[in-house]
């Protein structure tokens, strides 16, 4: 049905390393052995181990013939945490096979640029045979049996362009369900415009379902916050003496301002829903402040002047505002529009995904030791990426070229390794030990509550 090569950087190493002590062996040096040059193959190396022997595996064959066999015949059903499915983006109906490791360039229609994988032209002509009707059969069909591997927990992603991604979105609403939809992430694919004819695409799209809502794995993700991003209703700067004042967006980039300057905005008082408690006039510095917009404050007396004792109020016009600092939580939540993506870089494939792209997927929807599926091998990115975060892995290709290049990809690349949160017993299913970072709101301050922490996923 299938050939499949198992991953195991033990036994390469092991080899490597007897040819090592063979070329050692053949001729000692004069002085013996220069310490401060060792080389990174006798250096101690560390895996992850995972339960219950696993091997993670580059399997060569049709994706929806081996997703049929993991289901049925290798007991993976309800086993998969993630499925990500990088498929071709359906508007060419055109070849993009590399028939060589250090070549990527690849024309459709050229008879040296033909497959010789027989697998490969029937992958092609099935996909390819209608159009977009084979397209999105090919499509559907994949995702059907990708359903029935994942978790209740699991999550689904299918990277498309912005020509198909109603119809891709339309399937996916029939195989996993609308109400199981998360998100449509939209991510920037291009550092610069290259030129087109009318107006210029510079984003791909992820499509995002849970197998089921209710129930879905789910871990927010943080980006550093630029200090720009408080111009809103500010900025204003606390100055070390005490007093404060409204900067303009050209000074606030380009004057020198002391240090432990400290910067702001101003944040509305009123809450959300009326409350007759918190319906009351305010005096602050001998001046009385009516509940903004004719409402309620969002918090009672004794809570304002709390926030009053620890310098958090300020006049903003007839209202009293909170000040909320920059340095309060100097990050923001990761949403589902990622414009730092299109960075350049060296690719190893004529059709190639960035690591960032996958890593966020991943590490918003799985723990270390979550196995992680994709039928669109490539270049390996998705099994690098996991490999990288301690996720077990599985990964497709009918074209044995694709899995060469990833398994050379595997086989040199190195990773960090970062602490267990299980030190003694080495389980990497606990997880990582994260950086955690102080979440300082209008809520502690004015309860006199140490403030909540964040953990960074991505800063294990």
């Amino acid at each position: 049905l299938y050939r499949h090569e198992h991953i195991r950087p033990q036994e390469l190493m092991a080899r490597l390393y007897r040819e090592r002590l063979a070329e050692a062996n053949a001729q000692l040096g004069l002085f013996g052995q220069d310490y401060q040059t060792v080389d990174e193959l006798d250096k101690p190396l560390s895996y992850y181990q995972h339960h219950a022997a696993w091997e993670n595996r580059l399997i060569l064959g049709d994706s929806l013939s081996v997703m049929t066999s993991l289901l049925e015949r290798e007991g993976l059903d309800k086993k998969v945490q993630m499925v990500y499915l990088d498929p071709p983006y359906g508007i060419k109906y055109g070849s993009n096979w590399q028939i060589k490791l250090n070549n990527r360039t690849v024309t459709d229609g050229k008879d040296e640029h033909l497959s010789s994988e027989p697998e490969q032209i029937k992958a092609f002509r099935d996909t390819w045979e209608l159009g977009i009707h084979s397209y999105l059969s090919y499509l559907r069909d994949r995702l059907l049996v990708a359903r029935e591997l994942l978790t209740e927990s699991g999550s689904c992603f299918v990277q498309i362009n912005s020509e198909n991604v109603h119809l891709v979105r339309n399937l996916m609403d029939e195989v996993f369900g609308s109400a199981n939809f998360i998100s449509d992430i939209t991510f920037r694919k291009k550092s610069i415009p290259l030129g087109a004819t009318f107006v210029e695409t510079m984003h791909d799209n992820i499509i995002m379902y849970a197998k089921n809502y209710e129930q879905l794995k789910f871990k927010h993700l943080f980006e550093t916050s630029d200090v720009a991003s408080i111009s809103s209703h500010g900025p204003y700067a606390l100055f070390p003496d005490g007093h404060s004042e409204k900067i303009s967006p050209t000074d606030f980039k380009s004057a020198a301002h002391p240090k432990k300057t400290q910067y702001y905005r101003l944040f509305s008082l009123l809450a959300p829903s009326y409350s007759e408690k918190n319906a009351f006039d305010y005096t602050f510095q001998g001046r009385t402040y009516a509940a903004p917009n004719r409402g309620s404050w969002v918090v009672d007396k004794e809570k304002l002047d709390k926030l009053s004792q620890l310098n958090r109020l300020q006049p903003e016009g007839k209202n009293l505002s909170y000040r909320l600092f920059f340095d309060d939580f100097p990050y923001k939540k990761l949403t589902n529009l990622w414009v730092n993506t299109g960075v350049s870089y060296e690719k190893k494939y004529v059709v190639q995904t960035t690591e960032e792209i996958i890593k966020r997927c991943m590490l918003m929807c799985t723990d270390p030791g979550d196995l992680v599926l994709d039928p669109t091998c490539g270049s390996g990115t998705t099994a690098y990426v996991a490999e990288q975060w301690g996720r077990r892995w599985i990964t497709i290709d009918t074209s044995r070229i694709a899995l060469n290049i990833a398994k050379t990809r595997l086989m040199t690349a190195s990773f960090p390794y970062y602490r267990l949160y299980d030190e003694a017993g080495q389980d990497i299913r606990q997880g990582f030990r994260y950086k955690e970072v102080p979440h300082i709101t209008l809520k502690s301050l004015a309860n006199d509550e140490p403030p909540a922490t964040e953990k960074l996923y991505d800063q294990p």
